[in-house]
Order: C-alpha cells, then structure tokens, then sequence
C-alpha cells in the first residue's frame, strides 16, 4: 500500500512542510509589521512556501513525472499556484469582509479563530486539494518519463522496486 501511495504520501509531506512555512511567515508578518494586513499576511506565507513547495515537489514528490520543458512546468507550476493561493485566501477574505469576523464587530479571539479555522484549516484544504490535482494533471503530467538518480549513483529510467510495491 505504501509504495501505491507514495507520490500522495510525499506530496504531503512536502504539503506540511510547506503549511509549516506558510505559519511561520504569515504569523511573523501579522504579528510585527502587517498587523492591519492579515489577508496579506496570510498571501505573502502562501507565496514563499509556493516557492520551496516547487522544488520539493518537482525533484521528490513528483520525481519521476514531467513531460515538459522545465520553463514551460515552473509556469504551469506558479499559475496553478497563484490559483490555489486565491482559493487559499478565499475564506478568508469572506470570514473578515462579508460576515464581518474583524475587530471592532467581534472580539480579538474570535477574531483570530475565525482567520485560523478559514484561512488556515478551510483555505489550505481547498488549496491542497487543488494543488494535487492540478499539479498531477498539467504540471507533472507522464509518470515515469524523468530518469531518476539510482541509489548506485548511476542514472536510470526506471524506478525502484519500492517505488512499485504494493
């Protein structure tokens, strides 16, 4: 099952990394110097996570897909990004400016839940879902087309055994 699953299981391993990125950022900017500006707070945490997340998925969580040129794949890759980080920030906008989660209508709590259950629990799921499927249909879209670096050091097309096992 594990080797079935792989790719998804590394996918969110790269995912949680990134969300922990995503945290750090957006919470040390909110905190600090965007204190009024927690929707770009929130967009400037999503954008340098997007930017390790594109590394780590092209060369672990998707190693061995493509079917692109890499210019052409980086694009695709940002796009769908750029896409999945609107989706991301969706509820949050809504949260704050439609049903008026903000100070002073509500309290500095509620507040602050309402951002983390719609921006960071609501968008990132919306977000992260997007992001799999896109990714696996546009940006990385063959499997098996990229040689991988074999544990001997040589390079191969094929992949290994536990890549495959069920």
């Amino acid at each position: 099952m594990l080797g079935k699953h792989r790719e998804m299981l590394r996918f969110a391993v790269v995912g949680s990394a990134s969300f922990v990125i995503t945290m750090t950022v957006t919470y040390g900017l909110k905190f600090t110097v965007l204190t009024a500006k927690p929707v770009t707070a929130l967009v400037i945490g999503v954008l340098v996570a997007t930017v390790f997340s594109y590394v780590a998925n092209r060369e672990w969580s998707f190693r061995t897909r493509g079917g692109r040129e890499r210019a052409h794949e980086a694009a695709l890759f940002f796009l769908l990004s750029a896409i999945a980080l609107g989706l991301n920030a969706l509820p949050q906008v809504i949260s704050r400016y439609v049903f008026k989660l903000e100070q002073p209508h509500v309290g500095l709590l509620t507040q602050e839940i309402a951002d983390f259950v719609s921006g960071v629990i609501i968008g990132t799921l919306l977000g992260t879902a997007f992001r799999w499927w896109s990714f696996k249909k546009w940006v990385f879209p063959e499997a098996g087309v990229r040689p991988r670096l074999l544990r001997g050091g040589g390079r191969g097309a094929s992949r290994d055994r536990d890549d495959t096992a069920a």
